[in-house]
């Protein structure tokens, strides 16, 4: 090959891309060696390699963003999950006709509808009582949806609607019971006759609830008794898994002594079980109380368990009340037979969260 012809073949090649910085310094290169060989009579032709280079990294980062495809910017999260927002009216009515509803336990099913405590309306359901679509159901577990299924208790139709959450604390006097079933005796609940009749005044358009006591206080007894129509809370905090503790004014007719509060302290036998109290205290005299008074603490909290121990140690009880559940107290200025309404951070202290 003629020097003639290299340099011609020299001169018409050229680099396309001009981002290929690394190949036009060798070509470069390759034509200095080149013409130097050519320039030489007396030098061979001598076949030129490709010498690399070494960059700074300044120009190793320009030559690599020159290199790299333009990234697309992500669409943002929010964009790809934020729902479509409709009124409040379109909402409930997709909720109501079209969206799947979970089915639940029957028992849980009549506990959150108000009817009884959890472990009541599986008595309800083992006795035949409840009936789903027509037919008796004898387990606590089948699932059943109260929207679609027509569950009676007792003869009585399940609302579809389930009404509100209620939550009562009561001064309860002398002389009520703590339940609806028996018409010879007046009830508790008979003492928010006036709650109920202004119901539909006070929540429009909510089915009124049915209210039952939490544990139960014997007709002698007065104090704080919980009223509510929530099963779920009601089980919780009555059973004794829960730890609350219960405090207990006991009016004595009679005498202490030293002897009465040892034997007190040391429990006796309730139901088949030993049931000792968490405290037992003598209360200084007061000016306008002549009986002395005994403040005892359980937490078994079984029937009639704080009269069973102070009559195992041979005293006899005036008057009996309750001013404490866990660490809500009787207010002192709710007199009896009224009731208050339970706020967020007093059911907190009954060891209840609403949810």
């Amino acid at each position: 090959m003629t020097a003639t012809a290299i340099t011609t073949a020299l001169s018409t090649f050229h680099i396309s891309k001009p981002h290929s910085l690394t190949l036009t310094l060798t070509h470069l290169h390759f034509r200095t060696l080149l013409s130097h060989s050519l320039s030489s009579p007396s030098s061979h032709f001598i076949t030129p390699w490709i010498q690399q280079h070494t960059h700074s990294p300044r120009h190793l980062h320009v030559t690599t963003a020159i290199n790299s495809p333009t990234k697309k910017k992500p669409r943002s999260t929010k964009e790809l999950t934020s729902e479509p927002r409709y009124s409040k009216a379109a909402r409930r009515f997709y909720n109501e006709n079209f969206k799947e509803s979970s089915s639940q336990r029957l028992s849980k099913v009549l506990a959150a509808a108000g009817v009884a405590s959890r472990r009541s309306c599986e008595e309800l359901i083992f006795d035949g009582r409840v009936t789903v679509n027509g037919s008796v159901c004898n387990t606590p577990q089948t699932r059943v949806d109260p929207k679609k299924d027509m569950i009676y208790v007792n003869g009585n139709r399940l609302p579809k609607k389930l009404p509100p959450k209620v939550y009562l604390a009561l001064n309860k006097p002398k002389g009520y019971i703590c339940s609806a079933g028996e018409s010879e005796t007046k009830s508790v609940l008979s003492l928010f006759n006036d709650y109920m009749k202004s119901w539909d005044k006070r929540n429009p358009g909510q089915p009124k609830p049915r209210l039952f006591t939490v544990g139960r206080l014997d007709v002698a007894t007065t104090g704080l008794i919980i009223v509510t129509n929530d099963g779920e809370f009601a089980q919780k905090i009555s059973h004794p898994s829960s730890g609350l503790s219960k405090e207990y004014i006991a009016t004595i007719d009679g005498p202490v002594h030293k002897r009465h509060l040892i034997a007190i302290s040391e429990g006796t036998v309730v139901n088949g079980v030993r049931c000792i109290p968490d405290a037992v205290e003598l209360l200084p005299q007061q000016p306008d109380k002549t009986r002395p008074r005994l403040r005892i603490v359980v937490h078994e909290g079984r029937n009639h368990e704080v009269r069973e121990l102070v009559k195992s140690a041979g005293l006899q009880i005036y008057s009996l009340k309750r001013i404490r559940i866990g660490a809500f107290r009787l207010p002192p200025d709710l007199l009896l037979s009224k009731y208050i309404e339970l706020k967020p951070p007093q059911l907190k202290a009954l060891g209840w969260d609403e949810k």
